[in-house]
């Protein structure tokens, strides 16, 4: 009976530099590049926060962060036109930061 082992007889030739290398660019592989918003996308996204603001309601933020787009829900605690960022508290109290240039969409959370 043949057994085939897959990776592992591979594994052997390959220096760890190697691997290293070829799982960063696994990894780089998956990173995007970061879209622009034009006016409109950015005045719906002023309204959406101060509406919640006003209203104290929940957010979905979509943000840019190092070639990924990630969520984050949570409540805008404090707008701070200084630093250009958003505080954010979620549920349990923890609080969060995203830079206004690294915001892509906000939505009501529903």
């Amino acid at each position: 009976m043949l057994r085939d082992r897959g990776t592992k007889k591979w594994t052997a030739i390959m220096l760890p530099e190697h691997v290293k290398m070829l799982r960063n660019e696994f990894i780089e592989f998956d990173k995007v590049d970061k879209p622009t918003l034009d006016e409109q996308q950015l005045e719906d996204i002023n309204t959406t926060i101060l509406e919640a603001m006003e209203y104290n309601n929940e957010l979905v933020f979509t943000y840019f962060e190092n070639g990924d787009m990630k969520l984050y829900v949570g409540r805008v605690h404090y707008i701070d036109d200084l630093k250009k960022e958003l505080r954010l508290v979620d549920l349990h109290g923890d609080k969060f930061y995203i830079k206004f240039n690294d915001l892509l969409k906000v939505d009501i959370n529903e």
